[in-house]
């Protein structure tokens, strides 16, 4: 076995749990069978992870980055915002379809901590890091388009992972990976109808009078 940095070890694990709780369910990830999966002994594991609760919490969370940050990472440093939103809505869906099983388990995750008292917290957190990565994703725009929100952030954060769960668990369950596309495109519209330029500064408008010849 090769000898990694701790946080790759980390991340291999993460992927060997998600690869175990795709194919087989939660309850199947056990230490053991992600030990096995990676290719670990079972030390290793729990040199990584205190224990199950903290590997489904960091479950949800490589999950839910990937999906919203997605877009960020192709995002341009300058354009239209309509256009870049575009461009992040098909990046976003890229990305949800190409990883199905990873997508279920995500919702399974969090029904399954809200129905377990002692991992209650990941739903909790699946949602506060859903949101962050929201509102990064908001601000980036603005920044890029140079325009600002006509809604305050918070709630469009709230928005778009909402609009993005809906859509996904729909795809989910009817397959209708056209509509599920569609449906993120209008909802990408709507985000772009609720943007205006940045006003002005009133000091860049004072432009001091050139020195006239005499």
């Amino acid at each position: 076995m090769n000898r990694l940095p701790v946080a790759e070890r980390r991340e291999q694990l993460i992927d060997a749990a998600i690869r175990v709780a795709s194919r087989d369910g939660i309850d199947a990830a056990t230490v053991r069978a992600i030990a096995s999966e990676a290719g670990v002994s079972l030390g290793v594991v729990h040199y990584c992870f205190r224990d199950k609760d903290e590997i489904l919490r960091s479950m949800a969370h490589y999950i839910t980055r990937q999906n919203l940050t997605t877009g960020l990472q192709q995002m341009p440093p300058e354009g239209e915002a309509a256009e870049i939103i575009l461009g992040a809505t098909h990046l976003l869906w890229s990305n949800i379809a190409a990883t199905r099983g990873a997508q279920l388990l995500s919702f399974e995750l969090t029904t399954y901590s809200m129905r377990h008292p002692e991992v209650r917290q990941v739903s909790a957190e699946q949602y506060s890091v859903s949101h962050e990565a929201a509102r990064t994703f908001l601000e980036s725009v603005a920044r890029a388009a140079h325009v600002e929100w006509t809604l305050p952030l918070a709630q469009l954060a709230r928005l778009v992972v909402m609009a993005t769960d809906g859509i996904t668990l729909a795809w989910l369950a009817d397959h209708d990976g056209d509509q599920a596309l569609a449906a993120l495109e209008v909802f990408g519209s709507f985000l772009a109808s609720h943007i205006r330029p940045v006003p002005a500064r009133a000091d860049a408008l004072e432009q001091p009078l050139a020195d006239q010849p005499v």
